[in-house]
């Protein structure tokens, strides 16, 4: 059975770091896309970023462009999102994907993806 497993939220204030991790068990993502989508109190989820299998190609919202960085090491299967200079605005609850099926891929569609986490809290506030 997959398990996606987040970790490393938070609260934290305006303009500092966290780092986000995505554990996949069950399954390698090795060679899948993988995305973390986030979702604040009211408002549908949201693409953040997503990478390719081989992190040959990266894709980031427009808004975290520049400041949030998606990364994998596909030997302890498992996703980062680094996140400097956070706002409030990225206070949510952030979720972590996976894309297991063959096909053409839009990496900023919630459907797009087969297997989600539980989601960690993210939250900036002074």
């Amino acid at each position: 059975q997959v398990q996606l497993v987040e970790s490393g939220g938070g609260l934290v204030q305006p303009g500092a770091s966290l780092r986000l991790s995505c554990a996949a068990s069950g399954r390698s993502f090795s060679t899948y896309p993988m995305a973390w989508f986030r979702q604040a109190p009211g408002k549908e989820r949201e693409f953040v970023a997503a990478d390719n299998w081989s992190g040959g190609s990266t894709y980031y919202a427009d808004s975290v462009k520049g400041r949030f960085t998606i990364s994998r090491d596909n030997v302890k299967n498992t996703q980062y999102l680094q996140m400097n200079s956070l706002k409030v605005e990225d206070t949510a609850v952030y979720y972590c994907a996976a894309r297991y099926r063959p096909g053409i891929w839009f990496p900023d569609r919630v459907n797009e993806y087969d297997f989600w986490g539980q989601g960690t809290q993210v939250t900036v506030s002074s």
